[in-house]
């Protein structure tokens, strides 16, 4: 039976995840503490997202949830702690934000915070976290008319990936005489044991006790799994090798790796580590 084998959430969009036993599935991604994945982003002075295809030491931004606060870490930078209750919609500092094609309403972070992310970072930059206020619907293009919402992930809400689909990649990396990748190169939400490589892909559902969630669009990939998770360095390019098999014609040939799916049903239920997953094939 399938299981599912990791969970990571990513509080602050491109910097580093936490690895989780169980968390909260919501239509708007993955929760656990009150906290949601991506609900966090770094912003240039023009409101536009930072992210590691450009900056790949966002990486090496380490945060940990505290009981009040989100810790962050970086190397040769004091701790920094940013609050985790939300601020008043009425009252707090906000600014007009950029996420590829979307424009999305945020809560500014204070100036301590945009110094302490200048100097990780080496750009001039703040932190913004999701507004209250704020809306960002997903393409319906490929959700089948289904319509829901995600924060500031690149487009849909979970990213799901198979276990099998890593080795698969990396038995053909270490024909080529590379050197295998671990799983962090692709920033997956969820990661699933016990199918076939790229079985996810044709996946109908991948449903978890009460929790059913809809693959819809393959990820396409960037440049970012080239960025080492653990020197936020870029190293070696998988993306030739996978020009050979993992071009998807409905993206125009854009190289595929995971599934970004939806929750339609089952909001707000807690999934584990372990937990068997039936994973239906669409054909």
């Amino acid at each position: 039976m399938p299981t599912l084998s990791a969970i990571t959430l990513y509080p602050i969009k491109s910097c580093a995840g936490i690895a989780l036993q169980e968390v909260t599935l919501t239509s708007l991604g993955l929760m656990t503490e009150q906290i949601y994945d991506r609900e966090w982003m770094v912003v240039d002075s023009n409101g536009a997202c930072l992210t590691q295809r450009e900056y790949p030491r966002m990486a090496l931004i380490t945060p940990t949830i505290k009981a009040t606060t989100l810790e962050l870490r970086a190397p040769g930078m004091l701790r920094l702690e940013i609050p985790l209750g939300l601020p008043d919609p009425a009252s707090a500092p906000s600014l007009t934000t950029h996420i590829w094609e979307d424009t999305v309403l945020a809560y500014d972070c204070d100036a301590l915070t945009a110094e302490w992310f200048t100097k990780a970072i080496g750009v001039p930059c703040r932190l913004v976290r999701f507004h209250a206020n704020a809306e960002r619907a997903v393409s319906t293009k490929w959700t089948g008319g289904l319509q829901t919402s995600t924060m500031f992930s690149d487009g849909y809400p979970i990213l799901v990936v198979g276990s099998a689909s890593l080795d698969d990649l990396n038995q053909k990396l270490v024909a080529a005489g590379r050197n295998a990748l671990p799983m962090n190169r692709f920033r997956p939400n969820l990661v699933i044991d016990g199918i076939d490589a790229f079985e996810e892909d044709y996946a109908d559902s991948y449903q978890l006790g009460e929790v059913v969630l809809k693959p819809v669009k393959p990820c396409p990939r960037c440049p970012m799994p080239s960025v080492d998770q653990t020197t936020g360095e870029f190293g070696p390019d998988p993306m030739d090798i996978m020009q050979s098999y993992r071009a998807k014609p409905e993206l125009e040939g854009a190289l595929c790796f995971g599934m970004n799916a939806i929750l339609i049903a089952g909001e707000d239920q807690l999934v584990r580590v372990g937990q068997e997953i039936e994973v239906p094939l669409a054909f």
